[in-house]
C-alpha cells in the first residue's frame, strides 16, 4: 500500500508516524502557487453572510443567531466534530462560522477529537444515486432553482468535508503543522457562507434546500480517503473542489441565459472564491509529498488510481492554472502528448547515434584505404 507514514486513522498512535524529509529538491515540484494565498490567509473574518441588493453584506447584529450561547466546545477539533454532528443545514452553517471565529479571535486550541462515522443530515433531501437525480424538467423546480439547489448541496457537503479533514487528522498536528488546520477551518467558513447565500436565494425564489433529491458522491470520496491525508487532499480539493472551477463559468452562463442575473452573480462569486480552496489543497498536497519524499505529479496520479477517484473534464485550464494545479497532473492528453514527444525524441536520438556511428566507420575506412603521398 502507498504512503504508510501518513496513512492513518484517529486511533493510530502518533509516535508510529515517521516521515522522510528533504528527499527531493523544490525544483521538482513544478507548481506555481496561487498569488493570493497569503492574502486569503491573512484576511479578516468574513461577516458577509447574506446577499444584499448589490452583493455580499454582513448580517445586522440583531439578526445574528444565539448559537454561541448554546455551544461551548473547548477546542477546534471538538467544534469540528460538533459541526459534523449537526443535522440542520442552517445551524451547521452558523456553527461553522462560529467555530472559525472563535479559533481566530479567542485563541481556541486545536485539540484532538473523534469524528462521527458520517455527518448528520436532515430528513430531506433524499439521498439517491446520481442516476436517480431527476433532470430539470422532471424536478418540479425551475432551471435556476434546480441549479442553485445542486450548488447548495455541494456547499453543504463542502462544510463537512473541510471539518472532517480538521478533526480526523488532528492527532497528527505535530507533523502536519498548525497551518494545515487553520487553512481547512478557513475553507469550512467560506463554504458555510456560500451555503448561506444559496439558501437565501432559494428562499427568495420560493424554494428551500431539500425540495429535490441529491446524491452522496462527495461524502463517499471523503470516506474512501479517511485513512490517508495525501489521498484526502488529492480527492477533495484537487479533484472535487477543482471541478467547481471547471463548472462555475458554464453554470453562470446558463443562469444568465435563463435571465436570473442575481443568482448568476452569487454563483460567479462562489466560483471565484473556490480558487483559494483548490490552492490550499495544492499547497498542502505538495507539503505532504515533501515530507514523504515523493514527486507530487506521480503521487497524485497513483493515489487517484489506488482510491478509484475519477478525473472528468472539460477542464477550465485558466482557473486551474491560477489555483496552481500543473496541467500534467490531471490532463491525460497533455501527459500523452509529452510521452509521445519524449518517445519521438528518443527515436531521433537513436537515429542520430546510428548516423554518427556510420559516419565514424566511413571516416575510419577512408583513412585506412587512403592513397599514400
Amino acid at each position: 500500500m502507498l504512503y504508510p507514514a501518513l496513512r492513518c486513522s484517529v486511533c493510530s498512535p502518533l509516535p508510529r508516524l515517521s516521515l522522510k524529509t528533504n528527499s527531493f529538491s523544490s525544483s521538482s515540484l513544478q507548481c506555481s502557487p496561487w498569488s493570493g494565498l497569503e492574502a486569503w490567509r491573512e484576511s479578516p473574518i468574513n461577516e458577509d453572510r447574506i446577499w444584499g441588493p448589490n452583493g455580499p453584506q454582513p448580517l445586522h447584529l440583531h439578526s445574528q443567531s444565539s448559537t454561541s450561547d448554546s455551544y461551548s466546545p473547548s477546542s477546534l477539533a471538538e467544534f469540528a466534530a460538533l459541526v459534523l454532528s449537526t443535522s440542520d443545514p442552517l445551524t451547521k452553517s452558523k456553527l461553522s462560522h462560529l467555530a472559525f471565529s472563535k479559533w481566530k479571535m479567542d485563541n481556541l486550541p486545536l485539540g484532538v477529537s473523534q469524528p462521527p462515522s458520517r455527518p448528520a443530515r436532515p430528513p430531506k433531501p433524499l439521498l439517491v444515486s446520481t442516476k436517480e437525480i431527476p433532470p430539470p424538467k422532471d424536478s418540479g423546480l425551475p432551471l435556476n432553482a434546480y441549479m442553485l439547489h445542486n450548488l447548495a448541496h455541494v456547499e453543504l457537503n463542502a462544510i463537512d468535508l473541510a471539518w472532517d479533514t480538521v478533526v480526523r487528522f488532528s492527532p497528527f498536528s505535530e507533523i502536519l503543522g498548525e497551518g494545515f488546520f487553520v487553512d481547512f477551518a478557513h475553507v469550512a467558513d467560506d463554504e458555510s457562507r456560500h451555503f448561506s447565500w444559496c439558501s437565501q436565494r432559494l428562499a427568495e425564489l420560493g424554494y428551500k434546500y431539500g425540495d429535490m433529491p441529491a446524491h452522496n458522491v462527495l461524502w463517499r470520496e471523503c470516506e474512501k480517503t479517511s485513512d490517508n491525508v495525501a489521498a484526502r487532499l488529492a480527492a477533495i480539493p484537487l479533484v472535487q473542489e477543482a471541478r467547481g472551477l471547471d463548472a462555475g463559468p458554464r453554470l453562470v452562463q446558463r443562469l444568465i441565459g435563463f435571465g436570473d442575473l442575481r443568482t448568476s452573480n452569487i454563483v460567479a462569486r462562489i466560483a471565484e472564491e473556490e480558487v483559494a480552496h483548490v490552492a490550499v489543497g495544492v499547497h498542502w498536497f505538495v507539503d505532504v509529498c515533501q515530507k514523504l519524499g515523493c514527486a507530487p505529479c506521480s503521487t497524485f496520479k497513483d493515489l487517484l488510481k489506488e482510491y478509484n477517484v475519477e478525473l472528468k473534464g472539460p477542464f477550465n485550464y485558466t482557473a486551474r492554472d491560477v489555483a496552481g494545479i500543473p496541467c500534467d497532473w490531471y490532463d491525460v492528453s497533455e501527459t500523452s502528448s509529452s510521452a509521445k514527444k519524449q518517445e519521438k525524441n528518443e527515436q531521433l536520438s537513436r537515429v542520430y547515434n546510428r548516423l554518427a556511428s556510420i559516419i565514424s566507420m566511413e571516416s575510419e575506412n577512408s583513412s585506412l584505404n587512403g592513397t599514400p603521398e
